[in-house]
């Protein structure tokens, strides 16, 4: 594979198990540098060692390059739901340190920046109380911002179907917003995102595929056309 162009403000990465999708996508995010939710950095994730291997290899070629933007793996989730809730618990304990430890305006000023921070931190709590999926919607929701680059690995993972309607609109409202995504993803609801590129990586060098035509689309249609004929044999 020479090169890939990745001009579409969506390009969903999709292929069978084992194919290379996130191995692609982490190669990508890690050559573009782009910081992580949840995870450990990119150049440190012991998990991610191959595919830092592949990124050296990779020259990256910018029309317009953003600041903006991270690299999300569902498996990540969990450790960015935890990391806030740690989070909020260091300033409030900061704040009582502060009050204290200090008297007057010094007091004032240091309780203040820990509560400041503390704010901004409550955000997220519905993360703490919202179930898999809301929390998954709720983090895409205030997380993106106009004019980013953003590498999502398999999104859909917590989202129910109707759940993933609602990330086609986030995702079209952002397109609005200057922002690029590249999806690595198994969803047909996802790929049927209008104006997509779609690269099967099932083939060697990847190609643009329509939705229709892809194994997911044709699959879940046959399955739900005649369910009986694949369980049968069960």
């Amino acid at each position: 594979m020479d090169w890939l162009d990745f001009e579409s403000p969506v390009t969903f990465l999709v292929g069978e198990n084992g194919c290379g999708k996130s191995t692609l996508l982490e190669s990508l995010a890690i050559a573009a540098r782009v910081a992580t939710v949840g995870g450990m950095e990119l150049d440190e994730d012991p998990t991610l060692e191959t595919s830092r291997r592949w990124a050296e290899k990779l020259r990256l070629s910018w029309a317009q390059r953003s600041g903006r933007g991270f690299f999300f793996r569902s498996e990540d989730f969990i450790g960015f739901t935890r990391r806030i809730s740690e989070s909020r618990k260091e300033m409030k304990e900061l704040e009582e340190e502060f009050d204290a430890q200090f008297e007057g305006y010094a007091r004032q000023l240091a309780t203040g920046v820990a509560r400041g921070q503390a704010h901004a931190l409550t955000r997220y709590e519905e993360l703490e109380t919202s179930s898999h999926g809301e929390a998954f919607l709720h983090l895409f929701q205030e997380r993106f911002v106009p004019n980013g680059l953003y590498f999502l690995d398999e999104p859909e993972a917590a989202l129910s179907p109707q759940r993933q309607l609602a990330l086609i609109a986030l995702l079209k409202e952002m397109e609005g917003e200057g922002c690029q995504f590249i999806i690595a993803t198994h969803s047909p609801i996802l790929m049927a995102f209008p104006g997509a590129t779609i690269l099967d990586l099932n083939e060697a060098p990847p190609q643009p595929i329509e939705w229709k035509d892809t194994e997911h689309v044709q699959l879940t249609r046959d399955f739900l056309n005649n369910p009986e004929r694949y369980l049968r044999y069960l």
